[in-house]
C-alpha cells in the first residue's frame, strides 16, 4: 500500500490558495514551487532575485529536512524566473551553487509575473529517496 505525508510551512498562503509544501507518495516527494518566505510567512524581498534565490533554497533545505533527504535526491527542478534574461546568469550561479557536483533534471522558464508582488523566482522539485543520500 502506498502511503502519503504532507508537508506545511504553515504560511497563510497555503490555505489562501489550498495547497501544502510537499507530499509524498511511495518513495517520491514532490514539492510544491518554493519562494522566498520568511519564517514568519512574510515575503521581505520584493525585487531583490540573489535574496529570494537564497531564501528559495534555504526553503528548499527546509522541505528536504522534513523528510530526511538531501539535495542530492533531487531528481528534478524547474525554476520559474520574472525576466530571464536578466537574471539567467545569477539562476545559474546559484543552481550550481546550490547542488555543486550532483546535476538534476531541469527546467528554467522564463515568466512574466509569478503570484507576488516584487517575486522574481520560484523552484518546484520532485525528490526520490531510493536515491543515495
Amino acid at each position: 500500500m502506498t502511503t502519503h505525508d504532507v508537508f506545511r510551512f504553515d504560511v497563510p498562503a497555503e490555505d489562501d490558495f489550498g495547497y501544502s509544501q510537499a507530499i509524498k507518495s511511495g518513495e517520491l516527494v514532490h514539492v510544491s514551487g518554493q519562494l522566498a518566505f520568511d519564517e514568519a510567512g512574510e515575503f521581505p524581498d520584493g525585487g531583490d532575485f540573489a535574496a529570494q534565490l537564497r531564501r528559495t533554497h534555504a526553503n528548499m533545505d527546509r522541505v528536504l529536512d522534513h523528510y530526511g533527504a538531501t539535495r542530492n535526491q533531487i531528481v528534478s527542478q524547474t525554476q520559474y524566473v520574472v525576466d530571464l534574461r536578466q537574471h539567467a546568469a545569477a539562476a545559474a550561479r546559484g543552481n550550481l551553487a546550490y547542488f555543486g557536483e550532483h546535476r538534476p533534471a531541469a527546467t528554467v522558464l522564463g515568466v512574466t509575473e509569478l503570484t507576488l508582488p516584487g517575486q522574481v523566482v520560484e523552484i518546484g522539485f520532485v525528490i526520490d529517496l531510493r536515491l543515495p543520500a
